[in-house]
């Protein structure tokens, strides 16, 4: 690998973002292409090819891929089997009897699996690891022939108490694969050695789901990338944050998981850093959706799992992300009642807005936004227009929006941007208020070809302290590909009191845990600074349900004394008070190794020669706000000089993204590039 140029390729619902930076020069790149709904890999190699002739001169390409997310929101992946111990075949079904709507009495659940597809085997292993009932693996081959010659192209295995003792699940397993015609078997316990069973077989059986599709795509990706001179390092975002080697993502899909929309965060938290912001939320607006996360203290929130949808639950670490459907593309219509509604449902890339003129016909937010004058129809994103059809958006609104309502074209566009609005700042509310965080202290972080026009508007109605727009704003997301760790985490059930442990032997154990993590890690080829470890306990105090994290390090040893103090310490931290006299219990160990990447010097984004704001100015344009036509002056945003400032109404513009300064904001070039947005005095 002897290339200098790092790559981040971000692939979203419309647009797929490439950001290109040389190490030798020091120069930064960034384009959009439109996402290829059929083959991502081909919007993927396209984008690079606009800004890299020779694929040789490339060292590393890290890519965060919504192909697993969109897989499993629409219930696109491989037909699936699942082999699993007598009695409990419908533990995925089940759940944890929840329902879609909390209160309703209505509503339904389908597994990704179904039925038929669901087979069982005699076998039994107890909670404390004891095996009742070995497993036969002649009846397993039987089973999964059954269900290959049925039609399923992956299998999970998945055996009650697996995560006390694994031996049967893995006898079953090298059973499965003597007949499996394909690569993908899942066993549940090498993705999830984890307490609680639904938790663990549905990550499983959707890690089984998703393989045939993620390897698939990464195989196309990978060939072409081949096919045009590319020998270095390929590099996929987990939804953790960290990356991961192609072979891992291979092995894990169900870790791509939203992956896209965590590389923004890990990007939005080192362009925070770097500029003096400790408290961020993040506002990712595309094309489809509108992604909200917190980052406080520097740091952002790590959730030990979520729902993709409702039933399908993903128990791996992930960065808590907040998804509504309110993007660009979302579409505004009047329901029968009368009432104005904006999304979920969104036109995407393709047919894409009105204003694309591909053949939709209903209005979406980006139509309402270039109505009111924010968005210049000469100057669209992403290369592939020439010119925005702002008389077709009209028209749009027009009949299914103002007429309906009786409202002028640009109340009606207003009226569908203020409940965008609203419901954006409905979820920052719930990342921020909801969380005992004060919104005042935070700054919003605007990014996604969208995000950068509604920031005015969700700081006043959120009543944050004030806007941080990021250089590039458009490929935040792919900048995060850029500087993203390393990252593989580990997870085993313990679930004894902590009396009854041995520490010093748990202490080598998780050593050892954490050596074969590591060799997870550097298998992928990466260049590294330096990898660190990470060694946590979920712990409880006897007859509780939910655990606290607690960090303790055993390189030196580990005691019950030891580790005692440190849960004492995370408890009392978590809720102000300790439970003497009540034993302790130690559910789980994590183990994360880490490998730190090369910094990303921000300073990169410093603008040089750069111009006042008179220079920059290009002319104005009428903008409706707040009821009004405005007259808002035009700004190259990427000319301007460090601590020029511009007062809305204003609109600056750069090849990836639009800034809409709201009257009564200003906004300021700081010393990264940024844009800091806030109310004037």
């Amino acid at each position: 690998m002897s290339g200098t140029i790092v790559i981040g390729v971000d692939v979203g619902g419309t647009f797929t973002d490439v950001f290109v930076y040389n190490e030798a020069t020091g120069q930064v790149e960034t384009t959009k292409v439109p996402s290829t709904r059929g083959d991502q890999s081909k919007g993927f190699i396209e984008g690079i090819s606009r800004k890299v002739v020779d694929f040789g001169d490339i060292r590393t390409v890290v890519h965060g891929t919504t192909v697993g997310t969109n897989a499993l929101l629409e219930r696109k992946g491989a037909r699936t089997g699942i082999i699993t111990t007598e009695g409990f075949r419908d533990v995925l079904e089940m759940r944890r009897r929840d329902r879609p709507t909390t209160w309703g009495l209505r509503g339904a659940f389908d597994p990704v699996v179904d039925r038929p597809d669901r087979v069982e085997v005699v076998e039994r292993v107890l909670a404390d690891g004891t095996v009742l009932q070995a497993v036969d693996p002649e009846a397993v081959k039987v089973q999964a022939r059954a269900l290959a010659e049925a039609g399923c192209e992956a299998v999970c295995v998945f055996f009650i108490n697996g995560y006390a003792n694994a031996e049967n699940e893995r006898i079953a397993v090298e059973a499965v694969r003597s007949v499996w015609p394909t690569s993908y078997v899942t066993a549940a316990t090498e993705i999830l050695p984890e307490i609680r069973e639904f938790e663990r077989l549905s990550t499983a059986t959707l890690n089984a789901y998703l393989q045939p599709v993620v390897s698939s795509y990464l195989d196309r990706l990978e060939q072409g990338l081949d096919a045009n001179g590319f020998d270095g390092e390929l590099l996929i975002v987990q939804s953790n944050g960290g990356v991961m080697g192609v072979g891992t993502a291979k092995d894990f899909p169900v870790r791509t998981a939203l992956s896209g929309p965590a590389a923004g965060v890990i990007a939005a938290q080192a362009i925070a850093e770097a500029a003096g912001f400790e408290n961020i939320v993040t506002c990712d607006m595309g094309g489809t959706s509108f992604d909200v996360s917190l980052v406080a203290e520097g740091a952002a929130a790590l959730a030990p799992q979520t729902s993709i949808d409702f039933g399908m639950v993903v128990r791996t670490p992930m960065i808590e992300i907040t998804t509504i459907g309110a993007g660009g593309g979302s579409i505004a219509s009047v329901d029968a009642s009368g009432l104005l509604t904006v999304g979920p449902e969104s036109a995407g890339s393709d047919p894409g807005p009105v204003c694309y003129g591909q053949g939709n016909t209903r209005p979406t937010v980006t139509d309402a936004n270039l109505v009111l004058g924010r968005i210049n129809p000469d100057r669209p994103i992403g290369g592939k227009l020439d010119r925005l059809d702002i008389e077709a958006a009209r028209e749009a609104i027009c009949t299914n929006v103002s007429d309906p309502l009786r409202l002028t074209v640009e109340e009606a566009a207003e009226a569908i941007l203020r409940l965008a609005n609203a419901k954006m700042a409905g979820a920052i509310r719930l990342v921020s208020i909801e969380k005992g965080h004060d919104p005042s202290k935070f700054a919003a972080m605007p990014f996604g070809g969208g995000g950068a026009l509604h920031t005015g508007a969700l700081i006043k109605e959120v009543g944050l302290g004030s806007a941080l727009v990021p250089r590039f704003p458009g490929v935040t997301s792919a900048l995060g590909c850029v500087v993203a760790d390393m990252r593989h985490d580990r997870v085993q059930t313990v679930n004894r009191l902590l009396s009854d442990i041995d520490a010093a032997v748990l202490g080598k154990e998780l050593q050892s845990v954490a050596d074969t993590t590591e060799t997870v890690v550097t298998s992928a080829g990466a260049e590294f600074a330096r990898i660190d470890r990470v060694f946590e306990f979920d712990m409880l105090y006897l007859g509780q349900t939910h655990t606290v994290a607690v960090a303790v390090d055993p390189t030196g040893g580990l005691t019950t004394d030891t580790i005692q103090k440190a849960f004492d310490a995370a408890y009392n931290a978590a809720y102000g008070r300790l439970l003497d006299g009540i034993p302790v219990r130690v559910m789980n160990y994590r183990v994360t190794v880490i490998g730190r990447r090369r910094a990303f010097d921000m300073a990169v984004f410093a603008p040089k020669d750069g111009k006042s704001a008179e220079a920059c100015r290009t002319g104005i344009r009428m903008v409706w706000a707040e009821g009004a036509f405005h007259e808002a002056g035009l700004y190259d945003r990427l000319s301007l000089a460090v601590g020029e400032r511009i007062a809305g109404p204003a609109i600056l513009e750069q090849p990836d993204s639009t800034i809409f300064v709201d009257p009564g904001l200003a906004a300021t070039v700081d010393a990264f590039g940024n844009l800091v947005i806030r109310p004037e005095a």
